[in-house]
């Protein structure tokens, strides 16, 4: 378990300080930057496809079913891609980081939605907490938090439409942006050829961060892959509030983005919920695990 463990810790610490990476890049258009994103992580699987021989194995489970599945999970992680580098680049990571603490509430409600579960007390409570949070957002901005509110949503569906995906994690991931890589290759193309591209013209250090934008998507893919084959999923719960964490440390101190009494309120509420989420989760996982009669 401790793998496990490490492997789960370091993918949100990743996923914790990626806007430092985004930030290097500031100065190319936020949609450049994910249409590089797709590209340079689409070579990279579609290699790692070839090299574990698993060409012919993808073909044959091909539908039309499948395709539509990872078409949609595709177009859903796109938009959350780039509202998210819009979000960091532009100065709105404490909003970025509030989508992703909001999306495993999120994820309660397209249960009920989507699946007819049914809400506990707890959960209803976490909701409500969360809820009121979001609406004393709306009210101190003028407006709904819409960054964090299409991140939350769109990360939501995107789980959501994964869960009920055939392929395993590799297979699948190269799907996904096979999917939207063509897209993205022409686009980019297109850029360099009017003259609007900021790669062809960019220094050598932007060019290098635009590829290694692509491998650095996928690392922590990979040790969550690894963390969620090893260790239970309500670790994983409590490991997942690590990178939005992270996020809004860096908006708040490193990158002095407003953060008034006020919104603060906000924040706190979206905060409480999730303790109440998370505490009793983790408290009916415990009591409806099996108990062993040791006098035997």
């Amino acid at each position: 378990m401790t793998t496990g463990l490490w492997h789960g810790v370091g993918a949100y610490v990743l996923w914790g300080i990626l806007p430092v990476y985004w930030k290097l890049v500031a100065h190319v258009p936020a949609l450049q930057i994910v249409a590089h994103r797709v590209v340079w992580s689409f070579l990279v699987l579609a290699l790692l496809l070839v090299v574990r021989r698993r060409v012919r194995a993808l073909r044959s489970v091909m539908t039309r079913r499948v395709a539509a599945t990872y078409a949609l999970a595709a177009a859903l992680i796109a938009v959350n891609w780039l509202v998210y580098i819009w979000a960091v680049v532009s100065g709105f990571l404490l909003e970025a980081s509030l989508g992703y603490y909001i999306t495993p509430l999120v994820n309660v409600l397209l249960g009920v939605a989507v699946l007819r579960e049914r809400l506990r007390a707890g959960q209803w409570t976490a909701v409500a907490l969360a809820a009121g949070g979001v609406l004393q957002l709306t009210y101190v901005y003028g407006a709904a938090p819409w960054i964090a509110l299409v991140l939350a949503v769109t990360f939501g569906l995107y789980g959501l439409v994964k869960n009920r995906a055939p392929l395993g994690s590799i297979d699948g991931l190269t799907l996904e942006t096979g999917a939207v890589a063509a897209a993205a290759a022409i686009y980019l193309a297109a850029a360099e050829g009017t003259g609007t591209g900021a790669f062809g013209a960019a220094p050598a250090l932007t060019q290098a961060l635009l590829v290694g934008g692509g491998p650095l998507t996928l690392l922590p893919l990979v040790l969550f892959a690894s963390a969620a084959r090893r260790i239970p999923l309500s670790v994983l719960g409590i490991l997942q509030y690590i990178a939005p964490t992270m996020q809004f440390l860096l908006g708040a101190f490193v990158y002095d983005e407003p953060l008034t009494r006020v919104r603060l309120v906000g924040y706190v509420l979206v905060w409480c919920g999730l303790v109440v989420f998370t505490v009793e989760g983790v408290s009916r996982r415990r009591a409806a695990a099996p108990v062993f009669d040791e006098a035997v």
